[in-house]
């Protein structure tokens, strides 16, 4: 009998060779000399990463890659965890905006039956940024989610930026932070009276404070001024109550969190 995992890893590698042929019958984007409209990138990706917050199982998920700049303008250096933002505010320097950021939910099913699921949460706030030097960035979001956790995050990132985005290749590598208020840290890792009793896991619960610290690494690299491909890995260590929930300590769940990625990009004028 076929592995249904094997199923669902075949239909996201024929997504992403159907995006990738759509791309392909794309316009490619206007020299310096005709620069107009706007430059669009777009790709398909596919990410390897955990199942649900503290999860130890992973799983492969589409990962979108959308940007939008004018024509002639220099690409903006972006990480695969920055939010979706506008730039209300923003000069060679600094930016500040709106961010929307989508958070997955959890399944009891992938986790302890009875425990509960956690529905997707979308989450939005404001992100600021800002380049201390040339070569190195430092970038804050805080959000609200809605519709899941309910609960305020903050993430807080800086990164080293080896070479430029509007090189054939560029290179980064930084710390990242988080921290999370009661709401969002109860959600996926508190447990409450009636779920000690559905799933005889001891009572738990969880305050705001610091939620895990890690590092991600990013390459982009140019294969032409169209297509281009590029990559992360990202590991987060939990820490304080969050690390302490027997969620986490059960089989199911790990204070290690891992993500790798990797993507094929295409981009094309428009106007």
């Amino acid at each position: 009998m076929t592995n249904p995992s094997t199923h669902k890893k075949n239909r996201i590698l024929a997504a992403l060779s159907g995006s990738l042929l759509g791309l392909l019958a794309l316009p490619a984007p206007a020299s310096a000399q005709e620069a107009k409209g706007w430059i669009v990138t777009l790709g398909p990706g596919a990410a390897l990463v955990p199942k649900y917050p503290g999860a130890k199982k992973d799983e492969i998920r589409f990962w979108p890659i959308v940007d939008v700049r004018r024509a002639g303008s220099e690409p903006r250096f972006e990480t695969p965890d920055d939010s979706f933002g506008i730039s209300l505010v923003r000069s060679r320097t600094f930016r500040f905006g709106p961010a929307l950021n989508i958070q997955r939910g959890r399944d009891e099913e992938d986790a302890i039956l009875g425990i509960g699921d956690v529905g997707t949460s979308i989450e939005g706030g404001a992100f600021v940024e800002a380049f201390l030097a040339d070569h190195f960035r430092l970038r804050g979001e805080v959000r609200k989610g809605f519709g899941g956790h309910k609960g305020w995050v903050a993430d807080v990132g800086g990164d080293l930026i080896l070479g430029r985005p509007v090189d054939r290749f560029h290179l980064s590598v930084g710390p990242r932070l988080r921290l999370a208020d009661g709401k969002y840290g109860r959600a996926f890792y508190g447990v409450d009276a009636e779920q000690a009793l559905a799933t005889g896991l001891g009572p738990h619960d969880v305050d705001s404070g610091l939620h895990s610290v890690g590092a991600l690494s990013f390459a982009n690299f140019q294969l032409s001024p169209r297509l281009g491909i590029q990559g992360y890995a990202r590991y987060d260590r939990l820490v304080g109550d969050v690390a302490d929930s027997p969620l986490v300590r059960s089989a199911f769940g790990s204070r290690s969190q891992y993500e790798v990625g990797l993507g094929l990009t295409y981009s094309f004028n428009i106007g």
